[in-house]
């Protein structure tokens, strides 16, 4: 009787230079044992995916399990997947970039595994169809998709064992989409269960059944390294199914030979089912929630699924400014670094694609500060590999992040700095060149959807002894009730150089964002104006008491210097009022930074012209000067957000208050400088 074949793949990723000790953790507790149990079971084919740094760091500092990997090449074991180099949403980058980075994968895997890929693994599995042409280019002739895809494109989940066919401008791709049923059951439920279902599928029809899911699931995920390889889960369902009269284990490019497509099939842009909910705003993906749950209990079927789609992957960029602007950074660079074809400016621009900063779900991604310290690392290198090999202004403008304002980047020798009009001639990037860091980085503080569930009580269906491990996606861990008080929310981007008006000033309002805003500086545009060195804000709007208006004006000019900027501000009012100018900045241990040697919790109404910032941590420190003493103020705003141990505090900025009254005019004049 022929078999059901069964299409097993891992897909193994870590953000490029994550911290390395936890690479070498996931090495430990998952891409090794995984290899090393494989390698045991010759029967087992299966196939691998691994994004470029991964193998990169695995290569220099994990010999063995690269010459393991390597063994199953040699073997025909394994089938290597390639992908974008670094990572990134293939759909979100530029078309030459996407080639650039298929092709420099293609390389790595001919050159240290003799072998050529024909399949890609396709990051997020976030589809468009636009990546069809350059995917073929490539070399590539079949990507993994999920189920979900296709029930979004209007099939049936029983028409979906086997694989298909598609185009994109007469360009031909093969698709398999994975079975969502068993990429939660794998390596969750028993392995006998699974392999029961493998039965099922092959007696109703089914020509072939793939998944293929993260290799971190295989060990790093919690519980799974004692239940897949101390209690032989891996094992077990390798001798499940090879064992089995009904299926067995098949590599893609077997199938693509010995089985013909199911049938053409078009695919929306869509990528699976969580991520549409993920990337909807947040009032927005409650009444998601609420309306699959409705549409479940009263379909037994994929109803909900095949007509409630939630959002793109590209509305993440909508969703969160820092998220986009970062991504525009990438595209912006992208125009100029493939004009010159510099290789080291084109792989900082690839590094900088990775695509975990850009998004957020049930991982950190863009609340995790590392992530984009990261990214800018990897933007600034290139920004300071393009001033060494062309010529740049000291000063550009113009829309970089596409939100129909434009934005100013100043060049200093040290130094760049880039400010909106969107938002009231805020900085939005203080990047030290020298030590590759942009102080600029904050986050701001916004409700999302979860944060009423972080503090449910835990529940999980399954335990460990009978029904297997608890799948990440159920798992509900518990937040400690006192975590409520950093449900903070923003109504204003955390930059630096905001501008307030308040009647009278107070710490605690400002800390929990309760201060009554009396003017319309704070998040409104302003004009610009430029020349060679400096930059121009300027607004007329106005200071609102008892319902009345009072005309007011505002100018900020902004200009290099060695080793930061200056800057002047200059208000006019026809009413008093207390003037408070706000930074948000970024360090490494925002937890242990001093302010002129002092804790940050100490600094309560600090008097002085000069405020020293450090932490020790980061290489630099920031310096501000002013013409005219003032108090100042400091605390650290943190986010809670949910992460696959249950939830993050997570120190996001640290954010300084500088208070200054004034009756109907104010001047002030500064500096600050990276120290």
């Amino acid at each position: 009787m022929e078999k059901l074949p069964l299409h097993l793949g891992i897909h193994c990723h870590q953000p490029v230079e994550n911290f390395y000790h936890v690479v070498d953790y996931a090495v430990e507790k998952s891409y090794l044992p995984f290899i090393e149990t494989a390698l045991k079971k010759p029967e087992f084919k299966f196939s691998i995916h691994y994004s470029g740094w991964l193998f990169e760091y695995i290569k220099n500092n994990h010999t063995k399990l690269f010459s393991m990997m390597q063994d199953t090449a040699k073997s025909g074991q394994a089938e290597f997947f390639s992908g974008g180099y670094y990572e990134p949403v293939l759909a979100s980058i530029p078309s030459i970039d996407r080639r650039e980075q298929i092709k420099k994968l293609n390389g790595f895997i001919e050159d240290n595994f003799d072998v050529s890929p024909k399949g890609l693994w396709l990051t997020e599995r976030v589809w468009d169809s636009s990546i069809i042409p350059d995917c073929a280019d490539a070399g590539i002739e079949y990507v993994i998709v999920d189920d979900y895809h296709f029930i979004a494109a209007g099939f049936y989940e029983a028409m979906l064992h086997s694989h298909f066919k598609t185009e994109q401008d007469g360009c031909e791709m093969l698709i398999f989409p994975i079975s969502e049923k068993l990429r939660y059951m794998t390596p969750f439920s028993p392995a006998t269960e699974v392999a029961d279902y493998l039965k099922e599928i092959k007696d109703s029809g089914g020509k072939s059944l793939t998944i293929f899911d993260d290799g971190e699931k295989f060990g790093l995920w919690p519980e799974t390294y004692e239940w897949v390889y101390k209690k032989r889960w891996l094992e077990d369902f390798i001798d499940a199914v090879a064992g089995s009269d009904h299926s067995e284990f098949a590599l893609f490019k077997d199938t693509v030979k010995e089985q013909k497509p199911a049938q053409i099939a078009y695919l929306p842009t869509v990528s699976y089912f969580e991520m549409g909910e993920w990337s909807l705003f947040t009032e927005r993906t409650k009444k998601m929630e609420t309306l699959v749950e409705e549409m479940d209990e009263k379909y037994t079927d994929d109803t909900s699924k095949a007509f409630v789609k939630g959002g793109i992957w590209k509305n993440f960029l909508v969703k969160y400014p820092e998220s986009n602007r970062i991504h525009k950074r990438t595209t912006q660079l992208s125009k100029k670094a493939n004009l010159l074809k510099d290789e080291l400016l084109l792989d900082a621009l690839y590094k900088a694609q990775c695509n975990d900063v850009l998004w957020h779900g049930i991982f950190g991604g863009l609340y995790l500060p590392n992530l984009r310290n990261n990214s800018y690392r990897f933007i600034i290198e290139a920004e300071k590999r393009l001033e060494e090999i062309s010529e740049t202004d000291e000063v550009t403008v113009g829309d970089m992040d596409f939100d129909g304002y434009d934005e100013a980047y100043l060049r200093g020798e040290s130094s760049n700095f880039m400010f909106t009009s969107r938002d009231g001639g805020q900085m939005v990037a203080l990047e030290d060149k020298n030590n590759l860091f942009n102080f600029q980085n904050t986050l701001t503080r916004r409700e999302e959807a979860y944060h009423e569930k972080l503090f449910a009580v835990a529940e999980k269906p399954a335990t460990e002894d009978t029904d297997g491990v608890t799948n990440i996606h159920d798992a509900k861990a518990p937040v400690d009730e006192e975590y409520k008080q950093y449900l903070v929310y923003d109504w204003y981007n955390k930059n630096s150089f905001i501008d307030h008006f308040v009647d009278g000033f107070d710490f605690d309002s400002f800390m929990d964002v309760s201060f009554n805003e009396i003017g319309d500086f704070v998040n409104q545009p302003m004009e610009l104006e430029t020349n060679k060195s400096s930059v121009l804000f300027s607004r007329d709007g106005g200071i609102y008491k008892n319902e009345i208006k009072n005309a007011t004006s505002l100018t900020k000019r902004y200009s290099t210097i060695k080793d930061g900027i200056a800057f002047e501000l200059c208000i006019n009012s026809a009413s008093s009022a207390t003037y408070v100018m706000e930074l948000n900045l970024h360090f490494n241990n925002m937890s242990e930074a001093t302010i002129n040697g002092k804790k940050l919790e100490d600094i309560k109404g600090e008097k002085s012209h000069s405020f020293i910032i450090r932490d020790k941590h980061t290489p630099k420190g920031i310096k501000i000067t002013l013409e005219k003493q003032t108090e100042l103020y400091a605390y650290i705003a943190k986010t809670l957000s949910q992460s696959e141990s249950g939830a993050d505090l997570t120190d996001q900025g640290i954010c300084i208050l500088m208070p200054f009254e004034m009756d109907s005019k104010l001047n002030i004049k500064g500096t600050l400088e990276i120290v």
